[in-house]
């Protein structure tokens, strides 16, 4: 699960890289496959912010906060996640910064 990011994505300041908010939605078989703890060690290895969990109804849902360019790689994870997933659709749609500290598993949603 080691992903290589090249320097000058982390260095480089021009416009296209500003920070900005995805909202993305993962569907298949993506509970109980570990896909939460994969998703935060990328995350993580790519300097992603935000969090992931589980929904109700069988998806994954995430909030990710980074550049375009990491964004993107982030999604091209997703579309496949780890070992055991059986990723069918991956649904992304850009939001409201919320300027999150770190990327955390949310382990349990009280609001169902």
């Amino acid at each position: 699960m080691n992903i290589r990011v090249p320097y000058d994505i982390m260095t480089n300041d021009t416009i296209t890289n500003m920070i900005k908010h995805l909202d993305i939605t993962i569907k298949g078989k993506v509970q109980g496959v570990s896909y939460r703890m994969a998703t935060k060690a990328v995350a993580d290895q790519l300097g992603i912010r935000g969090y992931v969990k589980n929904a109700e109804n069988g998806d994954v849902l995430i909030a990710a906060e980074a550049t375009n360019t990491l964004l993107d790689m982030f999604l091209d994870w997703c579309k496949e996640g780890p070992e055991k997933a059986d990723v069918t659709s991956v649904e992304s749609h850009e939001g409201e910064l919320k300027n999150y500290r770190n990327f955390e598993v949310v382990k349990k949603n009280f609001l169902w």
